[in-house]
């Protein structure tokens, strides 16, 4: 008995003195397919399990298959390694991106093309085990098993570093696939050494080659890098693959034999100064003996070759592997020490890996002098913020940018300069839908970036040019929207959608003080109203000459919604619930829907008719409870969702993680707080998971210092609260403002286990 206590209290005091990076596990919906019986690719989380930092330019993970549905690289379940690739996208449900620069240690013959996940000897790729692979938020590791070889990488903002342990060997070497993307393949490379132990060139990316949405998101982009090695060029070489004129070269082509046959027979050119080409590779090689080490380390840019020298010389002096990892970890313990819980071991995994998941994106998209391509395709300098990209807009304005509003203003500052930037560069003069490294890519549908700006703009963050940030709001819902028609014909989500963001310009046109500006967005805000059929009392799209689409039942999908079916999409009213609530025949309709609805939600919130909490369109329904009768179903449908949609392994996420907003809803849910409506000041309260919350304000936007929400006698069981203070004084509400948040204090709940 005696021993038990002491062990048990050896293993509190450990837990205590875990720090918040040690709680993040990078596995956690590192999956594209499913072993564990979900069956459904919209399930997996989708994200990728190496490394970067916060916010950063360089995602330095391990890619296990190109080609096919398989947007961030990697997924748990497949069984070899292609090599290690220094960008990434997180969580994408899109034909992914990116996945440049791929690095992979080698032994034995010299393979040009990758191999296949069905014959790995045949190529360069390696069976791996996860029994010897680890990751973690400073350091990825794995041994490839077909060659003895341990692979552990190392990120910096712009750079990153991975040391190789060979065993011996006649022939090592590290190759480089200059050609690889995920989603297709980069178009043109160039390669060339500047001195015995460093390489540099860019790798041409359009979308003739595939990547995102394989071309049909527009990815058009270079990546620039300078490459040293810690053992001298000595032995070196690049191959080579002839391109036929005309050959397809979009996404399809990572699975076409015939495209196999033209890497498989590629020319190997041995010692050249330079080479440019449709699909290069390049190697260096070198004898080794049992346990020696190789390194190499890039810096990576999108502006120019010398953008990712002086990247990689600020970011990563010499060759000291474990001071970048100590680095990295510096740096994702100061990015997260503005949230700090009190909880269970297993909630703290998931509450500090969602905060880390919401830290990827928007990433940097600037070079250290921050120099950034702009959306003009010419070079520009940000001047007082940092020039980001990978804006997942119709994801991220639910929850994303909402808690990156209390938790991180100047990320949301830098988005907002950013998107004025491509609006204006651009000659658009309005804001992209889902932007990816300057494209606008078209994907899904709404304003959403109109969102994000209303809702700084009317939370008093304002550190941008206001005046531009609402003329391209207007101009983006001018364009997109139902203009004087009322609705979008064939459509039910992009009418429901452009009225919130015509009720997000109105909502700061009337701060503005341009109320007369601002009645023209009111009305339009209304328009929701024409796509409401009292005959099936929901909503339902419109065809173009004003009659309504052939009616399936609203359970239906593709009934004109998007990703969703009339019943998911029709509670998309945040803007004016008390309409919606009127339309649907009062309180007492809206609740007893409502509350069927929820009801009818999957028991572990998988894919559903009903209540989807693996996709974005109702994430916000749960809060909704909040205004009927009955609010304490709002803290019990939010705390069942925090426990059962998400865990602590790789299945961990529901659904996508979509570039931060899976985890996101995590985080504020979890915290006890969520909007209805981004571009409103109120945030719904819920039952929060842990006994303690602690948010450390930035002094640079706000003045409080930090904000407590205290949960006495929070358990499993005690999930409703009882009674509310704010600083002291009885909260006769379930809500609670901004600046009630961002003023600093506490919020105390006393929990109970009794609904009422």
């Amino acid at each position: 008995m005696i021993l038990a206590a002491v062990m048990a209290a050896t293993v509190a005091m450990a837990a205590q003195a875990r720090d918040a990076v040690d709680y993040v596990n990078p596995m956690i919906g590192a999956t594209t397919a499913d072993e564990g019986g979900r069956g459904d690719v919209n399930e997996l989380g989708k994200t990728f399990p190496g490394v970067c930092t916060p916010l950063g330019l360089v995602q330095l993970s391990p890619d296990t298959h190109t080609g096919g549905d398989n947007g961030p690289g990697y997924s748990y379940h497949h069984k070899t390694i292609e090599g290690f690739s220094f960008t990434h996208m997180s969580g994408i449900g899109w034909y992914g991106d990116l996945g440049n620069f791929l690095v992979m240690p080698t032994t034995g013959p010299l393979h040009t093309f990758k191999g296949l996940d069905s014959d790995p000897d045949g190529g360069y790729r390696s069976r791996f085990s996860h029994e010897r692979e680890r990751a973690a938020i400073d350091c990825y590791s794995v041994v490839l098993d077909d060659y003895g070889i341990k692979a552990e990488l190392a990120a910096a903002p712009r750079s990153g570093m991975l040391r190789f342990t060979y065993p011996e060997a006649e022939t090592a070497r590290i190759q480089i696939d200059l050609a690889r993307r995920i989603g297709g393949t980069s178009t043109e490379q160039m390669v060339e050494k500047v001195d015995d132990y460093t390489i540099q060139g860019w790798m041409r990316c359009t979308p003739d080659g595939g990547g995102w949405g394989d071309g049909g998101g527009n990815g058009d982009y270079t990546v620039y890098f300078y490459c040293v090695f810690d053992r001298p060029l000595e032995n070196y070489g690049v191959w080579s693959a002839t391109i036929p004129e005309g050959t397809d070269r979009h996404n399809q082509s990572n699975d076409n034999p015939d495209y196999h046959n033209f890497i498989k027979s590629a020319r190997i050119v041995t010692n050249p100064q330079k080479v440019r080409g449709k699909h290069l590779g390049f190697f260096t090689e070198f004898p080794t003996r049992n346990g020696d080490k190789a390194m190499m380390k890039a810096g990576i840019s999108f502006v120019s070759i010398d953008g990712a020298r002086r990247n990689l010389e600020s970011d990563i002096k010499g060759w000291n592997f474990d001071a970048v990892r100590r680095q990295a970890r510096r740096l994702w313990a100061d990015a997260m020490s503005r949230v700090s819980v009190k909880g269970g071991e297993r909630e703290k995994t998931i509450f500090y890996t969602s905060l880390y998941h919401t830290l990827i994106d928007p990433r940097c998209f600037s070079d250290v002098d921050g120099a950034y391509p702009g959306a003009d395709g010419k070079v520009h300098y940000a001047d007082g913020f940092v020039y980001r990209t990978v804006f997942s807009g119709w994801d991220v304005f639910r929850s994303q940018f909402p808690l990156q509003t209390v938790i991180t203003p100047r990320l949301v500052s830098d988005e907002i300069n950013s998107l004025i930037q491509m609006a204006d560069l651009s000659g658009r003069k309005y804001y992209p839908r889902w932007e990816f490294l300057n494209s606008y890519s078209g994907c899904m549908v709404g304003n959403p970036a109109v969102s994000v700006v209303a809702d700084a703009y009317n939370k008093g963050i304002r550190t941008y040019d206001t005046g531009r940030a609402v003329e391209y709001a207007i101009n983006s819902v001018r364009k997109f929207g139902t203009n004087e028609q009322g609705f979008v014909p064939g459509s039910l989500s992009e009418t429901l959608e452009y009225c919130y963001t015509d009720w997000c310009v109105a909502s700061m046109l009337h701060k503005m003080g341009r109320s007369d500006e601002a009645r023209e967005f009111d009305r339009k805000a209304q328009a929701y109203r024409s796509v409401w059929d009292d005959s099936v009392k929901w909503f339902r799209s419109r065809m173009a000459d004003g009659s309504w689409m052939p009616w399936q039942g609203r359970k239906v999908h593709w009934q004109g919604c998007v990703e969703s079916n009339n019943y998911q999409q029709g509670w998309f009213v945040p803007h004016d619930i008390d309409g919606l609530k009127e339309l649907m025949g009062g309180e007492e309709e809206f609740e007893r829907d409502l509350v069927a609805f929820m009801e009818g939600a999957e028991d572990k919130f998988r894919w559903s008719d009903y209540y989807n909490h693996p996709n974005e369109p109702d994430h916000h329904v749960p809060f909704m409870l909040n205004y009927t009768s009955r609010p304490w179903l709002t803290q019990y449908w939010t705390r069942r969702i925090c426990d059962e949609a998400y865990g602590d392994d790789v299945y961990g996420l529901c659904g996508n993680e979509d570039v931060g907003q899976m985890s996101a809803w995590y985080i504020l849910a979890s915290m006890g707080f969520h909007p209805v409506c981004p571009g409103s000041d109120r945030y719904e309260i819920t039952s929060p998971v842990f006994e303690r919350v602690d948010i450390t304000l930035d002094p640079d936007f706000y003045t409080g210092g930090k904000f407590t929400v205290i949960a006495r006698n929070n358990s499993p069981a005690n999930v409703y609260i009882k009674s509310l203070r704010l600083n002291g004084r009885t909260l006769d509400r379930l809500w609670i403002t901004h600046d009630e948040i961002t003023s600093g204090g506490v919020l105390e709940m006393e929990m109970t286990a009794e609904s009422r």
